[in-house]
């Protein structure tokens, strides 16, 4: 065999592979598609037979899309604010100064990232009980943006480390302090990391379901990853269709997220610091 016939062959079935892996991430967003403007959706992928709107009119409502979606806006923005603003402050000090306790403490907080969620719930819905937090939405916030903290401690160091120091030393030189300097130079200076932490951190609140599910106990109160559970009914009864309308709702807030700050994922790090000036 020809070593180019043979690297025709091989070329054919990395194709071949990489279409059977697209296929399978395609389907279920061609399902959901299809089943969101089909009144009469199923499990199986197929064209309706006529297409409408009535799934999405049906989820259109204040109980079950407008509330859990608001719910969820509040509730995972505050988190993510919460989490931004504690990484930017905590990766700070660990990226500009060395110290022996560094490397530990990096590990430590690598090891918190490992940790399930369910090992700490117990605990942690006992304390929210004793200090009045439990049900509420800036509790919940509070968890999430904890849950978050540590890996976006780690992502935050890492962009935070190819900040040159010298425009940093230059920032003093002019008279900034430590936090003018990490507001006003690091943090422009590092503006495509920065919108990658958001954008993780949002995305990752955006689809818990547990903990929102454990501490809000209100129905007014849960947002839209708890209220999904409202389409499925008693004996294995699912309203597809809405189902995959509703889905389409949820997930354009991540999708718009992205689009809003796509522009800055494209920019390098010292030309976004040297237009900020």
């Amino acid at each position: 065999m020809r070593p180019s016939t043979r690297r025709f062959r091989h070329r054919l079935a990395a194709d071949a592979a990489l279409l059977v892996l697209l296929a399978s991430f395609a389907a279920p967003l061609v399902w959901l598609l299809l089943a969101s403007v089909d009144a009469e959706a199923g499990l199986r992928v197929r064209m309706p037979t006529g297409p409408t709107a009535e799934n999405f009119s049906a989820v259109l409502t204040d109980e079950i899309t407008f509330t859990p979606m608001l719910n969820s806006l509040l509730l995972c923005g505050g988190a993510t604010l919460i989490t931004i603003v504690c990484a930017a402050l905590a990766a700070y000090p660990l990226s500009r100064h060395r110290s022996r306790f560094t490397r530990p403490y990096l590990l430590g907080v690598l090891f918190a990232t490992c940790l399930p969620i369910t090992a700490v719930m117990v605990p942690v819905y006992g304390l929210f009980v004793r200090i009045d937090l439990i049900d509420t939405i800036q509790g919940t916030a509070l968890f999430l943006a904890t849950a978050q903290l540590p890996f976006a401690i780690w992502l935050m160091k890492n962009f935070m480390d190819g900040v040159p120091v010298a425009l940093e030393e230059a920032a003093w030189t002019d008279g900034a302090g430590r936090f003018q300097t990490l507001v006003r130079v690091i943090l422009p200076l590092m503006g495509p990391g920065l919108a990658v932490v958001t954008i993780y951190c949002f995305i990752m609140m955006w689809g818990n379901f547990f903990v929102p599910f454990m501490l809000l106990l209100t129905p007014d109160q849960l947002p839209a990853s708890v209220s999904i559970f409202t389409f499925f009914g008693n004996y294995g009864q699912v309203a597809y269709g809405q189902l995959a309308a509703f889905s389409i709702l949820y997930s354009t807030p991540v999708v718009l997220l992205y689009a809003l700050i796509a522009r800055r994922l494209g920019g390098g790090f010292a030309l976004g610091g040297a237009v900020k000036g």
